[in-house]
């Protein structure tokens, strides 16, 4: 297993990149954050820049764009960027010869919050060590309407020994109403699972956007519930449920997906920490993590964290280094209780409410040790008005040696 060194924040004239890897029994893993510095202004250049340190990174890394599992675009304003982002990312993987190729990167609406920067992009590899235990390919479905967005609803199914991964993401609903458009997006994100062999009962991690948080909560909690209810979900997945613009229009939800599933049941815990009562006891359908036990690492799924206490009541009103010290809290006991730390995680991702408020925050993320690793921070509005901040994480610890 290896973790970060200062050699794995590699920066060039034109992007920063901060790696993180993980390495097991069955594959060498790696998470990173590609950051334009913000010096070229406009978004085709910088994102050039992140895609061509992409392939660098795949390179020096022994990898390959096959071995992407996931990819994800934060973008400052997807209706004018991500065309020229696109384009951008098709004319760096021609010169390398190499085709765009589907799924084509998850893609959000969540402003990045280093100056000057359009977009920021977060990828996971799997790079196995043995190539006859892997394989990866690419499912669809029929898209539920005839929007350009729906268009892109794809999956990256990843085999890795006896284990079927899917990655999905740009999953989205229609109907009159946000109860509608909602279990309209849940049946669809279903549908794209049956197409790679997998089932929602199978789902351990979900990434919710609202367009309009302050509208539209409420009802997204509904239709999750009823749609959970239906199909006798009882272990809810880890999930974020935070704002975030689709692309286009035409929708106003948008949700992407990770499962894992083998031929024996794969071993799937419940995350809990004496800091925080369950999410589920307040009306909101998702787990505060969820340990599971893939074939290459126990990976540990935290959900999107704020200053909640064991009530589930917001504390730290109006305070954001109180309520981001809270915040730290219930991450790091959610990952104590699992015996691991803030030097196991491998990516995370943070929603700040306000813009402003960002160079305190990074400094309380360095007093406070979570740092190191991949760690988005975008601008996002957050699931209650008087929260300022939550943050996701993702952990991974090594799997026990086998027993002889």
């Amino acid at each position: 297993m290896h973790f970060c060194s200062p050699d794995d924040q590699i920066k060039t004239n034109d992007c920063s990149t901060v790696l993180r890897r993980f390495t097991g029994p069955e594959a060498h893993e790696f998470s990173a954050l590609f950051q334009p510095d913000g010096r070229a202004t406009d978004v085709a250049r910088q994102a050039e820049a992140v895609y061509g340190a992409t392939l660098d990174l795949l390179a020096a890394e022994g990898a390959s764009l096959e071995t992407l599992a996931c990819e994800t675009v934060y973008l400052r304003n997807i209706r004018e960027d991500l065309p020229a982002v696109l384009d951008a990312r098709s004319r760096v993987l021609a010169r390398a010869g190499l085709q765009p190729g589907r799924p084509p990167p998850t893609v959000i609406e969540q402003p990045p919050l280093n100056e000057g920067a359009h977009l920021e992009l977060s990828v996971f590899a799997v790079v196995p060590r043995r190539r006859q235990a892997w394989s990866a390919c690419d499912v669809s479905d029929t898209p539920r309407c005839g929007c350009e967005a729906c268009s892109h609803a794809c999956a990256r199914l990843v085999r890795l020994a006896d284990q079927t991964h899917l990655y999905a993401g740009n999953i989205y609903g229609s109907g009159g109403n946000a109860f509608d458009e909602v279990y309209s997006m849940f049946c669809s994100a279903e549908n794209l699972l049956k197409k790679g062999g997998l089932s929602f009962r199978e789902v351990v991690r979900t990434w919710i956007y609202l367009r309009d948080m302050d509208r539209d909560y409420a009802d997204l909690n509904l239709a999750r519930r009823e749609f959970f209810r239906e199909r006798g979900i009882d272990l809810r997945p880890a999930s974020t449920g935070v704002g975030g613009g689709p692309f286009p229009d035409q929708h106003d939800f948008a949700i992407g997906l990770y499962a894992v599933k083998s031929p024996r049941p794969v071993e799937v815990g419940l995350m809990s920490a004496r800091t925080l009562g369950e999410a589920w006891l307040y009306g909101s359908d998702f787990s505060r993590g969820l340990r599971v036990v893939e074939a290459n690492k126990i990976a540990l799924y935290v959900s999107g964290t704020a200053s909640v206490d064991e009530a589930g009541h917001t504390i730290h009103v109006g305070d954001l280094a109180g309520q981001a010290g809270r915040m730290l809290t219930n991450i790091s006991v959610l990952l104590e209780a699992q015996g691991a730390s803030f030097r196991d995680i491998v990516s995370a991702v943070t929603y700040l409410k306000r813009r402003s408020d960002a160079p305190v925050l990074r400094a309380i993320f360095r007093d406070q040790g979570f740092d190191g690793f991949p760690s988005v921070l975008v601008e996002a509005a957050i699931c209650r008005p008087d929260l300022l901040c939550e943050t996701e994480a993702i952990a991974a610890l090594p799997l026990p040696p086998p027993r002889t």
